[in-house]
């Protein structure tokens, strides 16, 4: 009999320490869990900051190419108006010679 109670008192012994380990387990998912809704939840942060910071990028990018084109327009019409004094001046001279 005490044979039997050994093995019966071993057996609650594994018992319990599957129990113990089980709930370790448990409780080690419902922290993996908890940290994986906060993952989640950063990663949905950085998708809006990205989204946000796509925007940004677009809109400085149309106002540099903007700025750039501009400084294009404003060269090309101060060439156009020295072309045009040069021109005058060139053509004055030759009417003030001929006449």
């Amino acid at each position: 009999m005490e044979n039997g109670r050994s093995r019966l008192q071993k057996t609650q012994e594994e018992v319990e320490e599957v129990k113990v380990i089980m709930l370790d387990n448990l409780n080690k998912a419902d922290e993996r869990a908890g940290k994986l809704t906060d993952l989640e939840e950063r990663a949905d942060q950085m998708l809006q900051k990205s989204k946000v910071f796509e925007k940004t990028t677009v809109k400085v990018k149309q106002k540099k190419r903007w700025e750039h084109n501009r400084v294009k327009i404003i060269l090309m019409a101060i060439g156009i108006a020295v072309g045009a004094i040069i021109i005058g001046l060139i053509v004055y001279a030759i009417v003030d010679s001929s006449g």
